[in-house]
């Protein structure tokens, strides 16, 4: 049996790092999977997730020209065991209210890395704007005739 980009196998774990685990396939070819490709939502530590011995369905991502093949839990899973992706959510100002006044709730589940980075980016853009509001009341800029 030839291992084929794109397909999916059950393979046995052989062994963990700390960036991913390696994986047995049924020809006797072992692959790696990176712990980003391990689930849908992010892992710090691959232990918690798999263990040597496990028996994981596994998606061949890449086979590159030295022979390395690339492997993917996350992509093995059918459409219907992947979580739906989450809208991303309006920004908020300082008071916790939406930018038109509609109180918003914080997601209750784990947030994807889109999510986090449109979190963080709306978060600085509201420091910023309040800092540049802060000094110019301060009198960064003086707009009186003074003299």
């Amino acid at each position: 049996m030839q291992i084929e980009i794109g397909s999916v196998y059950e393979g046995t774990v052989t062994g963990l790092t700390n960036f991913g685990a390696f994986v047995k396939l049924p020809d006797g070819t072992t692959g790696m999977v990176h712990i980003s490709e391990v689930a849908e939502e992010y892992v710090s530590d691959i232990s918690e997730r798999l263990s040597p011995g496990d028996t994981v369905k596994v998606k061949v991502v890449d086979i590159n020209e030295k022979g390395k093949v690339s492997l993917s839990i996350k992509k093995a899973l059918p459409a219907s065991e992947k979580p739906k992706p989450q809208k991303p959510r309006p920004a908020k100002n300082q008071s916790g209210r939406g930018w038109r006044g509609i109180a918003q709730e914080e997601p209750s589940g784990p947030m994807s890395f889109e999510d986090m980075m449109a979190k963080f980016k709306a978060q600085s853009e509201d420091k910023m704007s309040d800092l540049k509001r802060s000094s110019d009341k301060r009198g960064g800029s003086s707009r009186r005739g003074g003299r």
